[in-house]
């Protein structure tokens, strides 16, 4: 029987390298257990488990049916396009999450995990799909996003305060650029996620990485210091919607006045949640708040149209203005 310690993690790192390596028995041993180390120090697997998590991919009924030839000099796929991934989960695996679920379920009304109901609903949804029950719920998904896999690496470079060098390949660039960077926070905005932290080459403390395709690779530095952020992340994200922080910006108040009964709209679903109402009743259908204006700001007051006039400030107007000037030429 396989050891079923860590095990959901080695299938998955074992996985990756069937997929995109060529490693004979004694480097994949070792490299698995190296990976198994960053996240669990000073632990590993020997030899007879690692024989047996190869005898779990190869099992066509008890296993994941993975196409690994036998009585090979290296360990890789036959066929590139497989991951376990793609395969149904296997009998113990599925004992923990039924296990793991029912545990959750017991914070599920806590008010600290507002969240939690939504995602247990989800994996019901889920489960029960498998089952041929008719699926009940359709989330907003992009499923075009490939920028997720750097989501655990890039957490888990923060929590160990790894340096990493960066190499990133913006859309206009026509080369690729390289830069040392200590990673902060992560934060996820419309759908993706951006890591913060510091370019220590251009010596800025609030610098943003898209993950996404621009991302071409990232390296650990293992003999840099990591040099901590001193920003106050929560304060810097409050007046900022989106992720893009023009420099020298300031914060401004924004007011807003809305048409056929959109602040409604607005109040339940608002785009910056510090926003307040005037009392006054000729401004009831007005609100304000505090923001950074920047590019994210103008998109969101766009996806308005016609139902939303900026009253102040100025700046704001302005850039509305020259949005809907451009835009009216596309319309002669």
């Amino acid at each position: 029987m396989a050891n079923s310690r860590h095990a959901h993690l080695r299938y998955n790192i074992l996985d990756y390298c069937f997929r995109n390596k060529a490693f004979t028995f004694e480097q994949l041993l070792k490299y698995l257990n190296d990976r198994i180390a960053d996240i669990y120090p000073g632990e590993g697997i020997a030899e007879r488990s690692l024989r047996a998590d190869l005898k779990v991919f190869r099992d066509k009924e008890n296993g994941f049916g993975a196409p690994l030839p036998k009585h090979i000099q290296v360990h890789r796929y036959s066929d590139p396009n497989f991951s376990i991934a793609q395969r149904p989960l296997l009998k113990y695996e599925q004992y923990l999450i039924d296990t793991s679920q029912q545990l959750l379920e017991r914070f599920e009304n806590h008010p600290k995990y507002d969240k939690l109901s939504e995602a247990l609903i989800k994996f019901q949804d889920d489960k029960d799909q498998d089952t041929d029950t008719s699926k009940i719920l359709f989330y907003d998904h992009n499923e075009e996003y490939k920028g997720i896999k750097y989501l655990k690496p890039l957490y888990l470079a923060i929590k160990k305060k790894q340096v990493l060098r960066i190499t990133f390949k913006g859309f206009k660039d026509e080369s690729s650029k390289s830069y040392e960077f200590h990673p902060s926070v992560l934060k996820q905005y419309n759908r993706r996620w951006f890591v913060y932290g510091v370019n220590a080459d251009r010596n800025i403390k609030q610098w943003s990485i898209p993950l996404d395709d621009r991302l071409i690779d990232y390296q650990i530095l293992k003999d840099i210091c990591y040099v901590e952020s001193d920003a106050d992340w929560a304060s810097f994200f409050r007046p900022m919607i989106g992720i893009v922080r023009p420099e020298n910006a300031k914060v401004e108040m924004v007011v807003l006045r809305f048409y056929n009964d959109r602040e409604h709209y607005f109040k339940t679903k608002p785009f910056q949640p510090d926003f307040d109402e005037f009392f006054e009743p000729e401004k009831k259908d007005q609100v304000w708040f505090k923001a950074i204006i920047n590019k994210e700001l103008v998109q969101q007051l766009l996806s308005y149209g016609g139902d939303v006039e900026v009253l102040s400030p100025a700046s704001l107007k302005l850039k509305m203005k020259l949005h809907s000037e451009a835009m009216s030429q596309y319309y002669v």
